[in-house]
């Protein structure tokens, strides 16, 4: 992947957060960062909840939903609501 890509922000790192993806190499996940948004937290909440991050990497999370929902379809997988 280019590094220049917001993906390159996120990657799996084993013995990290259980092997999920994290963001930066720091122990916050992208579904962490998409719950908080998903629950109508701002931008400006998730910073303040996550010092850690940047705002760029909120738009990586954001991109990384929407290409893992594209491969996901793909698959012919679906999400259950809960």
């Amino acid at each position: 992947m280019d590094a220049s890509s917001p993906l390159a922000r996120i990657a799996a790192e084993p013995g990290k957060m259980g092997g999920k993806p994290v963001i930066r190499g720091r122990r916050v996940t992208p579904a962490m960062v998409l719950t908080m948004l998903s629950n109508g937290a701002s931008r400006e909440a998730v910073l303040e909840a996550y010092p850690v991050l940047e705002p760029d990497d909120i738009d990586a999370c954001l991109l990384y939903a929407a290409r893992s929902s594209e491969l996901a379809a793909a698959r012919g997988l679906t999400i259950a609501a809960e």
